[in-house]
């Protein structure tokens, strides 16, 4: 910048600033005489700049991406060894139709520019065309797609956080934001939770292995952590870069505590986000997730005991207002009434019961006469009465049937209706008919 601390232009900017003088006066901000203001400085450099470097391309990496409520946006420019900011108006980023990356390659034309509040140069973007991913992004995706493969982001093999920690981890920088921002809200929230601070690097060269090592020695700890924290506040791509490291997302998923991942940019998502239990934008954020407030809990165990008292009232009222609409019913007053329905019916059932046994027994009576009857009609001795007899051998208790049966001296028995009669054969006869005949007379 040096060659550009004076030029003829100087006179015609700072005007005659020795005017009333006869010598030639100093030219401003040459001598304590005729000293430059910081204002006047930052205009000269950005006059400077716009007469001696025109507008350039250049080729790099974007990082540090934001944009302001009005749709402008802040970026810086890298590449290995340096970087520059710049800024993309809305109106251009319109003109572009781009959709501007964490990341990206690109090449850019524009022009510098001195923000004189601050003293600061930035490249003011015209035109930005994508070259393609930058080093530090395509390194991620290929490992994300590694790490996805083996399904270390799966959300089936994550855990579930304890619904009230009491003791709770935090891998992080102990100088760090992170934890007191995370810290104070905790205790806000749920000031009965103890934490326990692990430090470690969380960037630069190393940060990646101490913070392996601050997970390992969270896992030893006894009594148990019920929830481990990694994380710390913002930074650029390359500030978080450590939370992208293979050996960090492994040893995120191998953790037997639950995980929060607080790393406070929420524009990036690094991979340790997606390999923890849970994500947090910010460590603020964790402290809300990790840990329920007291205050909310309050409000509902009141809330709680309102309805419940609500409930069992409305219950013992609505039971008052029965036993009441009961107290006025006449069945209370005698009970008695209760039986008359019952006690009617049982008699008319006693009534029929006994129609229905007497009317059995009448037909079952009836029934029996005729079988009598039948069987005394049928009955051998009816048929002795009307003059007929039964002869029996007296030995061997065998009918007479025949004349051939029986033999002159054999002893028979004979069966009237009124007795039997014994006698002995004295003949036979096969021809009784002539007998018979003359018996009828």
């Amino acid at each position: 910048m040096t060659g550009f601390l004076w030029s003829d232009d100087a006179d015609a900017f700072f005007g005659d600033a020795g005017q009333g003088k006869s010598q030639k006066p100093s030219k401003p901000g040459t001598s304590q005489d005729v000293p430059l203001t910081v204002s006047q400085l930052n205009e000269w450099i950005k006059r400077a700049l716009d007469q001696s470097i025109p507008t350039v391309w250049i080729a790099a990496e974007i990082s540090n991406l934001t944009q302001s409520a009005a749709g402008h946006v802040y970026l810086t420019l890298k590449d290995p060894s340096g970087q520059i900011s710049a800024v993309l108006w809305r109106s251009t980023l319109e003109r572009t139709g781009m959709d501007i990356a964490e990341g990206m390659a690109v090449l850019v034309q524009g022009r510098l520019d001195v923000y004189s509040p601050r003293g600061s140069y930035q490249l003011v973007i015209q035109r930005i065309e994508q070259q393609g991913v930058g080093a530090l992004q395509a390194a991620f995706r290929r490992l994300y797609q590694k790490l996805e493969r083996e399904g270390l982001f799966a959300a089936e093999r994550k855990k579930t956080l304890p619904r009230f920690p009491n003791r709770i981890g935090f891998v992080t920088s102990p100088a760090g934001a992170a934890i007191h921002d995370f810290c104070q809200v905790l205790g806000r929230r749920w000031p009965s939770a103890n934490v326990l601070v692990i430090p470690s690097r969380v960037q630069g060269e190393g940060a990646a292995e101490e913070i392996v090592r601050g997970i390992r020695v969270a896992a030893r700890i006894q009594p148990s952590l019920d929830i481990l924290v990694v994380g710390r506040g913002g930074g650029s791509i390359e500030d978080l870069w450590c939370f992208n490291e293979e050996i960090v997302v492994r040893a995120l998923v191998d953790c037997p505590i639950p995980t929060v991942s607080a790393v406070g940019h929420e524009i990036d998502v690094t991979l340790s986000d997606l390999a923890a239990d849970v994500r947090a934008l910010t460590p603020t954020e964790a402290a809300e997730i990790v840990a329920p407030s007291k205050d909310e809990l309050l409000d509902l165990f009141r809330n709680t005991e309102s309805r419940i008292n609500s409930l069992v009232q409305n219950h013992v009222q609505r039971n008052e207002s029965k036993l009441r609409s009961l107290a006025t019913r006449a069945i209370l007053e005698d009970p008695a009434r209760l039986l008359e329905s019952p006690t009617q019916l049982l008699d008319e059932v006693y009534r029929d019961l006994d129609l229905a046994l007497d009317k059995w027994f009448e037909q079952k009576r009836q029934n029996l006469q005729s079988y009598a009857q039948m069987l005394e009609a049928l009955s051998p001795l009816k048929t002795l009465a009307r003059g007929y007899s039964l002869t029996r051998d007296k030995v061997t208790g065998k009918l007479v049937n025949d004349v051939e049966s029986v033999k002159a001296g054999q002893v028979i028995v004979t069966r009237v209706s009124s007795g039997e009669i014994e006698s002995v054969v004295t003949e036979t006869n096969t021809e009784p008919a002539a007998s018979l005949r003359h018996a009828n007379r």
